[in-house]
């Protein structure tokens, strides 16, 4: 009990940073614009700098690289081809199935996992986490949209599919960032300084985004939230668990581990959401899944963190 309080209490403040964006959302100064553009500045300003700010002090070891991404792209395909036999089984729709693609495998990796990361295990997780999530993003917006498209009306335009990856601002960090490792690149001080500054302002801003998201969303009748939850306990404990005994076998480093399986327990992140709108997918259903996930996770996460050690 004593390990679970410390590991709310670890959390804690990040969730209060959404919990003021929520209460926000309920004045008069707030705007649906608002929301927009604080993501928009976390997308194209904040996050790129955090990530190559976290990346400019890693020490390249390609073995464990390998392995994360090896790993986490195994995790990240066996969920959403889950997708089929869940639809068979249960008789969904076209349309269920190709919102199951987004909703099973990809988690708020970036706007809540860097964060949940960083206050669980320190800034030197930062590098790993930013590797987690461009990962997750390469798949999002390859394999992903190559499902959603393929069993949709919509034919596939790889031509669509490669600009999405090279227009995306996080990924093209990601290779920034390790270019500047991996050659061993001396930046200004003042050019360093400056990302610095962008990137310890992005946590807070995000997260206060993200609380103006929840506030926004309808509430619905009971009967609605009983698919949100089943798909919540999937993809925040039942797929997390099954993935944290898979690495157990494979011998990976302990603390890549953690970090992997903390990640894929995160709840379900806003970018697949704004896909399922989109593509005219399951939208409610994705954004319920969004607001459920992101409540609960403020105990889910923390028993992940003690269960993790």
């Amino acid at each position: 009990m004593v390990h679970f309080l410390l590991a709310i209490e670890t959390v804690l403040p990040l969730f209060l940073v959404i919990g003021v964006g929520l209460l926000f959302s309920r004045t008069k100064a707030f705007t649906p614009q608002w929301i927009d553009i604080l993501n928009k500045y976390a997308l194209y300003i904040g996050f790129p700098a955090l990530v190559i700010a976290s990346l400019l002090s890693l020490e390249p070891d390609p073995e464990l690289f390998t392995q994360l991404i090896v790993h986490t792209s195994v995790y990240t395909i066996t969920c959403m081809l889950l997708a089929f036999p869940i639809a068979k089984l249960f008789r969904l729709s076209g349309k269920m199935l190709r919102t199951l693609f987004l909703i099973l495998p990809f988690g708020n990796f970036a706007y809540l996992g860097i964060p949940v990361l960083q206050s669980a295990y320190g800034d030197d997780i930062l590098p790993t986490a930013a590797i987690l999530s461009a990962i997750y993003l390469f798949w999002l917006l390859t394999l992903g949209l190559v499902l959603i498209e393929a069993f949709g009306d919509d034919k596939i335009s790889p031509k669509k599919l490669l600009l999405s990856l090279l227009r995306n601002p996080l990924l093209l960090s990601v290779f920034a960032g390790l270019a500047i490792a991996l050659f061993n690149i001396n930046l200004p001080y003042v050019a360093e300084k400056t990302i610095t500054l962008f990137s310890n302002s992005v946590t807070a801003i995000i997260l206060f985004a993200l609380g103006l998201f929840l506030g926004t969303q309808e509430f619905g009748k009971p009967k609605d939230w009983y698919t949100v939850g089943i798909l919540v306990i999937a993809t925040m404990l039942v797929l997390p668990a099954i993935y944290f005994s898979y690495l157990k076998i494979t011998g990976i480093n302990d603390m890549l581990a953690k970090a992997s399986v903390l990640d894929a327990a995160m709840p379900m992140g806003l970018t697949p959401y704004v896909l399922t709108v989109q593509y005219k997918l399951e939208s409610k259903l994705a954004a319920r899944v969004v607001v459920l996930g992101t409540f609960l996770s403020v105990f889910i996460i923390p028993l992940w963190m003690v269960w993790l050690g």
